[in-house]
């Protein structure tokens, strides 16, 4: 893929991923409260550690093809850490640089 320059204005989500594929510390737990947590399915949560479960740098929850098409199995109910990364923000730049799609 190119690191040709994108407009982050276009950047959709649904067709990237990358802030959810990028590292295995990111989906962390910061600010949710025991309940928070306790709406996400045990199968997605990652106790121990205090973040999202992962598989390597993926988290678990998301499905579908970095780049191409992907959901977050857990939307709804997602952490606070994923409902504040925006496109283009600084994070996003780095998992769509790390993945190789347009920045």
């Amino acid at each position: 893929m190119s690191l040709a320059h994108a407009d982050p204005e276009t950047f959709a989500c649904q067709e990237c991923g990358a802030c959810c594929a990028y590292s295995a510390e990111w989906p962390r737990f910061s600010i949710e409260d025991d309940a928070d947590i306790a709406r996400i399915p045990e199968i997605y949560v990652d106790d121990p550690a205090g973040r999202m479960r992962c598989e390597g740098e993926r988290c678990s929850a998301l499905e579908g093809r970095v780049g191409e098409r992907v959901a977050c199995k857990v939307y709804a109910v997602r952490p606070e850490v994923c409902r504040t990364c925006e496109p283009g923000d600084p994070e996003c730049l780095i998992a769509r640089r790390h993945h190789g799609l347009p920045v």
